[in-house]
């Protein structure tokens, strides 16, 4: 018996989306852009509903390159459908505002791919996950110290209920101890649960996955317990690794892709990182003069780095385009490195970040300072039983409604993935949302919509 292509292999928890990383100010169309609502200040406010996001890809994406759009406030609104998500959101937010002068860029990327994909850990990325856990325990138990270290987060949206949960998964974390949680043997269980006869050759199975699903697709309360809950089909690469800015990542020589999606995700998170601080785009040398891409060795990719300024000649390790020193009097204001720092981490006073209570849309309309509030609002394919009348009441004129489709989810046959972009587009209506273009299910990640306006 097998439980392959039922579906059961996506698991209850989103540790990752099934879509690329998407900059929100770029989705949304330019008719929400234009009516935005300004503060007293008169700077435009764009309010984002991110709703079963399971993870941070378009979180720090909008935030890393908000430097290339008109300054606006911008507000998110994060909602879930596990405590462990907004913990992980948490996380990963916390990594990406790191000083540079506390942690160098390589350093970064690699810290944040290996907690948002791995399972095992190495023993450096443990303790860094144990020390921010005890920061978060506070931060979670104490509204007011977290507003004095991370201004941008508000978590007094959440019931107490929830942060005294949150606060548990939080201790869980700092667990040193390997006998607490023994993940390969429970990811070893899902696997023959899921495989069934078939697990004996499971390295076959996921081949085929690979060359047969993935290349043709585009490259009463619960009692909560202890297990890998997640996706064991579609891989975590999906959020940053199959598709990027930089096109010379993307090519292919003899019809295979010269660069790996493990390359294309470390290029993509460096880039981020590197706006958030230096306000500029990460931008890569060509190859040299009569080498092609699967010619150019590791020293030959470190010379050009090396001439392109992004390499740090004291560490070794890939930095930024600009210098520590200046990066942080950019972002702090600061005559010099050493100077005092108001936060432990960088700024960002043009941005907000709010947690709200797990399944909360179909009862926001009902709190007076949710209607006509979002802009943009970003539901994923795991969420889009949410995509009710109810919507329109908290929609702001105009607004966007963007809905992740199930073109990568590898456990779906082709028929259920038109069957899935069809009935989106039926409860969009519903919803009071007119589509924009039309929808093609095996070329498209993404499905939008923009408010009717009233007649």
């Amino acid at each position: 018996m097998t439980a392959c292509g039922t579906g059961e292999g996506f698991g209850t928890v989103t540790w990752w989306g099934f879509s690329p990383a998407m900059d929100f100010q770029k989705q949304g169309l330019s008719a929400s852009m234009k009516a935005l609502r300004s503060n007293e200040d008169g700077v435009p406010e764009l309010n984002i509903l991110m709703v079963g996001a399971g993870d941070s890809r378009h979180l720090l994406t909008t935030i890393c390159r908000a430097h290339r759009w008109p300054t606006r406030k911008i507000h998110f609104y994060i909602v879930e459908n596990n405590l462990e998500l907004l913990g992980r959101h948490l996380l990963f937010l916390t990594i990406a505002l790191e000083r540079p002068s506390t942690m160098g860029l390589r350093e970064k990327t690699e810290l944040l791919l290996e907690l948002f994909g791995n399972s095992l850990i190495r023993s450096q990325t443990a303790t860094y996950l144990q020390e921010r856990a005890n920061d978060f325990i506070r931060y979670v138990t104490d509204l007011d110290y977290l507003e004095k270290k991370l201004p941008m987060v508000d978590m007094s949206g959440l019931k107490f209920k929830e942060r005294d949960q949150l606060e548990a998964i939080f201790k869980f974390w700092r667990d040193a101890d390997a006998k607490t949680f023994q993940i390969s043997k429970l990811w070893d269980l899902r696997s023959r649960q899921y495989l069934g006869n078939r697990y004996d050759s499971k390295k076959g199975v996921y081949d085929w996955d690979l060359h047969m699903k993935l290349y043709d697709r585009g490259k009463g309360e619960k009692i909560a317990a202890r297990g890998f809950w997640g996706d064991i089909v579609t891989s975590p690469y999906v959020a940053f690794g199959i598709v990027s800015e930089e096109e010379s990542l993307l090519k292919k020589a003899n019809g295979i892709y010269v660069k790996t999606a493990q390359d294309i995700s470390q290029h993509n998170v460096t880039a981020l990182f590197h706006e958030l601080v230096s306000k500029e785009r990460y931008v890569l040398l060509p190859s040299k003069e009569e080498a092609t891409l699967t010619e150019i060795t590791d020293e030959d990719e470190d010379e050009l780095k090396e001439a392109s300024g992004t390499k740090d000649k004291a560490t070794g390790e890939s930095e930024q385009m600009v210098t520590e020193g200046q990066a942080v009097k950019q972002c702090h204001g600061l005559d010099s490195v050493s100077g005092p720092a108001e936060y432990d981490y960088l700024p960002l006073p043009d941005v907000n970040i709010h947690f709200l209570p797990l399944n909360c849309v179909t009862e926001l309309h009902n709190k007076s300072n949710y209607r006509n509030l979002f802009n943009v609002i970003y539901l994923s394919c795991s969420m889009v039983h949410q995509l009710k009348p109810e919507l329109e009441q908290i929609a702001a004129p105009r607004a966007t409604l963007i809905v992740e489709l199930t073109k990568f989810m590898l456990d779906l046959r082709s028929e259920t993935v038109s069957k899935f972009a069809n009935r989106v587009s039926e409860l969009g209506a519903g919803a009071g949302f007119l589509p924009v273009g039309s929808v093609d299910s095996d070329r498209d990640a993404f499905a939008r919509f923009q408010l009717k306006e009233d007649p």
